[in-house]
């Protein structure tokens, strides 16, 4: 697996934040063995408010890999047309512990992106499963700022 969390993480620019840098370390609360998860320790920039993640008030990210991946299944001996392709789902989750009303303890904001890729388009078509990567991620870091307003503002 490929995917690591490198501390510090650079973050998104959001509107009253200046330059805001994560320190994590590895989480061993994470659900699984297969599941690669950090915990925030340690914040950089201006953050004013901001709390690193404990017991009851996390701040973690973690990625989990399919069980076990699926392959592309044998085409139809007689049309050459493949049945139900199988996909294989990448679970990214953010978790951070946010306040609602004073004196309650903070519940966990939660963000949870799958992504699914259909069975053989990683051999037959990796280009293009790298194309939708790169703008997913692009896409996440060029609007940061406008989404974190909308989430607070409720303005799309």
């Amino acid at each position: 697996m490929t995917i690591s969390f490198t501390s510090p993480i650079t973050g998104g620019a959001q509107t009253g934040f200046t330059s805001p840098t994560y320190t994590v370390v590895p989480d061993t609360s994470a659900p699984n063995t297969r599941t690669k998860q950090v915990a925030v320790t340690a914040l950089g920039g201006t953050q004013a408010g901001v709390r690193t993640s404990t017991v009851s008030d996390p701040f973690r990210i973690s990625y989990t890999p399919p069980a076990a991946l699926k392959q592309l299944p044998q085409p139809n001996a007689v049309t050459g047309r493949y049945g139900q392709i199988p996909y294989n789902w990448h679970n990214i989750v953010l978790e951070k512990g946010v306040n609602y009303a004073a004196n309650q303890s903070p519940l966990p904001m939660k963000v949870e992106c799958r992504i699914g890729i259909p069975a053989g388009a990683d051999s037959y078509d990796a280009a293009n499963v790298r194309a939708g990567t790169s703008l997913l991620e692009g896409a996440i870091a060029a609007f940061a700022a406008g989404l974190g307003d909308t989430l607070v503002t409720g303005i799309p």
